[in-house]
């Protein structure tokens, strides 16, 4: 693997600091001005690898590296440092939380309107979206973790009082965040000659079946998840039209709390519920930006910690059974059928709402593998995944040159453009939300599968894609100003894209630090081991041991102390040979030909002695 994920998140941590921190003070907002979720991505561009990344670790100062130390001089040294992060974090916490003491999860600035709209109006700009319920799981739930780790270290009575603020602070977000999910969660249920069932049946129907054949199968391949959704007994998606036998579904979120979407009973101090305007129908990217952060409630982190009081244990079961439900939706409608090729494949992918963009493919990638994971997918099934990543990045021009008018330039500016229904039921016209992290989601994606694949020849094919991406994305960080070295300057690899900007994006910037981290995770394991390996080491260290006892047997080991020294050497790198055969064969086969060119020098040297006597 190319990519080097220490040093270009040192790189980023050192860009994020000096883009943010001057004279004392955090500086909110970039490229697209400053909101719940913006603000959010800045900070956990220095908390995702803090907390998920061993080595990046500053929660306690006596264990923290010194070049962790060094990229974050200007905010102190390494007992200042955490401090300093309180201090900014609890900044955060308190401007996104209302007079009555309300976590806010509003859009703001990345809100946008269609071109022939006014501008977004001020009751607009405050709705809620997924997005932030997302992203304020991730940021609560590490700055939590954080705080648990760094109170241990920490004498002074002050100091305890701003951990404990701070964390009532994350703690009420997380359980609003969590509310918010929990009645955002939609199932869109349609009749098979519907036009969104026709949609359906066509983006699934690989095989060319009757169409009445084509809707039992699914059905029959969701039966369980049908059965399943009457356990859903809070928050929105309860739903009890999905027995008639030509009725179809999707399942997932929508981009805000549904209309009509009951409250959720807790005991936790999340004040009010805002009434729900969203469509009650799923969006592909709300879906995925769901589900990655409501794995984050139950990974092995949140687990080990105790991020999670009962209260939010109940919210977080709520909200598993949502992650299973979708998850297993999405992975059987994008391998369905029996045919040579699944849905995923037929690039690009239709949404029910007659959409299509490659974009959607990359998505339901991410779907399709937390299903396979679960089923306990084979190699075969995740390099199928593998290969139409890289068919999309050839068709997004990430490995390939662009050429005039190429229309795939508009996956990277202006993005793919989702359309807010029901986002103008306040006045003012209908919002519009805009994504442009192909290239950053890719990298993500591809480090996730090659993490998961166990051939080793698979894995090398899915970590050149994701080396060729990163490659790409470095082309595209600014140059110049405070934010230099940062994301995200589409032009530099685009020239013909019109927009120049000065400033870096958290939004693009976040997402590339998270597939760096996710890159950091790959090389926390060990490597793969090759069985075609361990059996050429075992070949060679048999071979080897024999010669060695050959060599005790004539005497060898007491001819003089150079030999003697040289024996022993042989029989430390044959036990240690042995020793790691198992998880290293490739090092185990190196040690057994060390010893065999030492033997043979041994049986050369008596040979010319023979030879001249």
């Amino acid at each position: 693997m190319r990519i080097q994920p220490r040093q270009q998140l040192l790189e980023i941590w050192a860009a994020t600091v000096r883009a943010s921190w001057r004279d004392d003070q955090w500086h909110w907002g970039g490229r697209d001005g400053s909101n719940s979720i913006s603000d959010a991505e800045q900070l956990l561009c220095l908390l995702l690898p803090a907390t998920r990344v061993p080595t990046f670790k500053i929660d306690n100062p006596n264990e923290s590296a010194s070049e962790m130390i060094r990229v974050l001089r200007p905010l102190g040294n390494a007992t200042q440092i955490p401090r300093v992060l309180i201090r900014v974090l609890t900044e955060y916490f308190t401007k996104y939380t209302d007079e009555s003491g309300t976590p806010v999860f509003s859009g703001g600035s990345y809100f946008e309107v269609h071109h022939e709209g006014g501008p977004p109006t001020s009751d607009q700009k405050r709705l809620d979206i997924v997005d932030s319920f997302a992203m304020s799981v991730t940021l609560s739930l590490a700055t939590v973790g954080f705080l648990k780790v760094f109170r241990k270290t920490v004498t002074r009575s002050e100091t305890h009082q701003e951990i404990d603020r701070l964390e009532q602070f994350a703690s009420i977000r997380l359980s609003a965040a969590m509310v918010g999910l929990l009645r955002s969660f939609s199932v869109y249920p349609f009749d098979a000659d519907s036009p969104e069932g026709q949609a359906l049946i066509r983006t699934v129907n690989q095989g060319h079946l009757p169409e009445r054949q084509v809707v039992a199968q699914l059905r029959s391949a969701l039966e369980q998840t049908m059965a399943s959704f009457r356990e859903i007994t809070i928050g929105s998606g309860q739903v009890l039209e999905l027995d008639p036998a030509d009725r179809l579904f999707e399942c997932g979120w929508s981009w805000g709390v549904v209309k009509d979407a009951p409250a959720i009973k807790t005991e936790e101090p999340v004040g009010e519920q805002p009434k729900g305007l969203a469509q009650d129908a799923p969006y592909l990217y709300f879906t995925v930006i769901a589900l990655d952060a409501i794995e984050d409630l139950f990974s092995e982190r949140t687990r080990i910690l105790g991020l999670l009081n009962e209260e939010q244990q109940r919210l977080a079961r709520a909200l598993q059974l949502r992650w299973e439900l979708t998850r297993t939706y999405w992975a059987k409608v994008a391998t369905f059928g029996e045919g040579p090729r699944w849905p995923l494949e037929d690039i690009p992918w239709r949404t029910t709402d007659q959409e299509s963009s490659d974009y959607f493919t990359l998505l339901v990638t991410s779907l399709a593998v937390k299903g396979l994971v679960n089923d306990r997918g084979s190699d075969a099934e995740l390099s199928r995944v593998g290969a139409v990543l890289t068919e999309l990045a050839n068709r997004a021009r990430i490995t390939r040159r662009t050429y005039e008018h190429d229309p795939a330039l508009a996956l990277h500016s202006p993005g793919v453009r989702f359309h807010l229904v029901g986002s103008d039921l306040l006045g003012g016209s209908q919002l519009s939300w805009v994504v442009s992290d192909f290239s950053a989601l890719l990298l993500q994606r591809a480090a996730v599968i090659a993490k998961l694949l166990s051939d080793a020849r698979h894995r090398d094919e899915v970590l050149d894609l994701a080396d060729r991406t990163w490659d790409h994305l470095l082309l595209r960080r600014l140059a110049e100003g405070p934010g230099r070295s940062l994301w995200d300057q589409p032009d530099r690899v685009f020239n013909r894209v019109p927009l120049h900007y000065a400033e870096p994006s958290w939004y693009h910037t976040e997402r590339v630090v998270h597939g760096l981290v996710n890159s950091a995770e790959i090389l926390a394991h060990p490597p793969l081991r090759s069985e075609r390996l361990a059996a050429m080491a075992r070949d060679l260290l048999s071979e080897a041991e024999h010669l060695y006892d050959m060599e005790l047997l004539s005497g060898t080991a007491e001819a003089n102390p150079r030999l003697r020294e040289s024996m022993y050497n042989i029989r430390v790198n044959l036990r240690r040979g042995r020793e790691i055969l198992q998880d290293k064969p490739g090092a185990s086969m190196a040690l057994a030909l060390d010893v065999l060119l030492t033997l043979d020098e041994f049986e050369a040297a008596r040979r010319d002695v023979t030879e001249a006597g």
